[in-house]
């Protein structure tokens, strides 16, 4: 003879606590350090992909005038901030005729 089984009802957990940031920088980084960096690169990386799509160039295109692969120009159109360093970002914006500005400003 099969019993039916009863499951035990109790107080449903308690919800986590949400925490809120600043920038999804400040979600995905470990330290404020890294989530600074990545907002850097990742503002270089909009402003060049910005300049490709204002200038109507192609991946080839855009490469040639950039010093880079067309694989590594669609890794920056697609926006994979993981791989370019500000380094890399800094020469291929001036490799298309643009200074690059940093400022500090107050945390």
């Amino acid at each position: 003879m099969k019993t039916a089984k009863t499951a035990k009802v109790g107080k449903a957990p308690k919800a986590a606590a949400r925490e809120t940031y600043v920038s999804v920088w400040d979600a995905i980084a470990d330290t404020p350090e890294q989530a600074a960096n990545l907002q850097a690169r990742s503002e270089l990386m909009r402003q060049i992909a910005a300049l490709v799509k204002e200038n109507g160039w192609t991946q080839t295109e855009a490469a040639r005038r950039c010093g880079v692969t067309q694989p590594r120009i669609n890794d920056l159109l697609r926006g994979r901030v993981s791989r370019f360093s500000l380094d890399a970002l800094v020469n291929i914006a001036t490799s298309i005729g643009r200074k690059v500005r940093l400022e500090l400003e107050a945390a």
